[in-house]
């Protein structure tokens, strides 16, 4: 036996514990927990509205693909029954039910453009069977480019 080794089991030193860290380590874990659920909540709530965005353009290309593809008289009607959807879907019923110079300007905030009060399109607002209406390419190509950048 080495001379410093206790003689009996009366001269053992206790274990010493390390000193009580307190309830701050568990309130640091708490919050860190909640921090972490709360963005992934968050998270997940914007990958929700960016995939409902994503399929409302989605849909909306394609039934303003099926009414590009009907005569002219039919597809002003179909395209303007599409933006009527449209509206209504993502700005609600207010929106939708507007007539005239206030539709247009629904259509305008909806796309965030000039197109519906003061370029073409305002076919969708003064009338959709006058004469001498807009030749369709046009209108069909800025409907296009307007709907796809719907949520972008």
């Amino acid at each position: 036996m080495t001379p410093d080794a206790p003689q009996g089991l009366d001269q053992l030193r206790g274990l010493h514990l390390p000193a009580e860290t307190g309830g701050a380590q568990g309130a640091v874990m708490l919050a860190i927990a909640l921090g972490f659920t709360a963005a992934l909540v968050l998270g997940l709530v914007r990958l929700l509205r960016a995939r409902r965005r994503g399929s409302v353009r989605r849909a909306a290309l394609a039934d303003l693909a099926a009414a590009n593809a009907l005569p002219p008289e039919r597809r002003r009607v179909a395209q303007a029954q599409l933006l009527r959807r449209l509206a209504r879907t993502l700005q609600g019923d207010a929106a939708a039910d507007a007539q005239g110079d206030a539709w247009a300007a629904a259509l305008d905030r909806l796309f965030a453009t000039t197109f519906f009060s003061a370029g073409a399109g305002r076919i969708f607002a003064e009338g959709l069977y006058r004469r001498g209406a807009p030749e369709p390419g046009p209108v069909d190509a800025e409907l296009a480019r307007l709907f796809a950048r719907i949520g972008a």
